[in-house]
């Protein structure tokens, strides 16, 4: 079956209100036009380098958005066009952040990266650092960013029930800094959560927008 047919399927198991985040990390930019064809606009990448190169390379009304681990130095690499970054897991990396648009002359989205799972190698705060960032005297003055959400990644595991407690945590965090740091904020609505092996129990869970990599494009190789 080809990428049209997947993302045709992917979209009747999909709510419209629940964007689609094609992740085309690792894959030829033939596979991304021909998902493009098919209507798909936003898609998702790991690597600053690649994504800055695929950029240059494919239509222009594609919508960005980085999902990787963003390492300070390759911030300038992205930020001239970047839609949203999901992966924000400290106040250093935001700093950065907002000295690269405001160099652009851009706002860029950001949503917080939280760990929920059990896997120590995850990255992302707990809801204290999310806490103390958000209270830091530095953050209140950043002005080429705006926060719009919360990410997190579920383990790694057959476990169904503890995949849905750590997307119900992201759901709790959310409703949590949406009532208290961002309660008047109108911006502070999306909430990523679920990949191609769980969304549907991310989606039941809250999520607005889902990253979708192998049920699309097939096996990475």
């Amino acid at each position: 079956m080809g990428i049209a047919q997947n993302l045709s399927n992917l979209r009747q198991l999909i709510p419209s209100q629940v964007s689609i985040i094609a992740v085309s990390k690792t894959k030829p930019a033939s596979c991304i036009l021909e998902a493009y064809n098919a209507g798909q606009r936003k898609f998702g990448e790991n690597k600053a380098q690649e994504l800055a190169i695929k950029h240059n390379e494919l239509p222009k009304d594609i919508e960005w958005h980085f999902i990787g681990h963003l390492q300070k130095n390759k911030v300038k690499l992205i930020s001239p066009f970047v839609r949203l970054i999901h992966s924000v897991d400290s106040l250093p990396i935001l700093l950065e952040i907002n000295k690269e648009a405001e160099k652009n002359h851009r706002i860029i989205d950001c949503l917080l990266q939280f760990h929920i799972s059990k896997e120590m190698t995850k990255f992302g705060l707990n809801f204290q650092e999310a806490g103390d960032l958000l209270n830091s005297p530095s953050y209140t003055k950043l002005s080429g960013i705006r926060i719009t959400g919360v990410m997190g990644m579920s383990s790694f595991s057959d476990d169904l029930q503890l995949i849905r407690q750590e997307f119900h945590t992201l759901k709790q965090y959310f409703d949590l800094l949406r009532s208290g740091f961002f309660k008047n904020s109108e911006d502070f609505n999306e909430i990523s959560m679920g990949m191609s092996g769980d969304f549907q129990i991310a989606i039941e869970e809250g999520s607005t927008m889902v990253r979708i990599g192998t049920t699309i494009f097939g096996e990475r190789h």
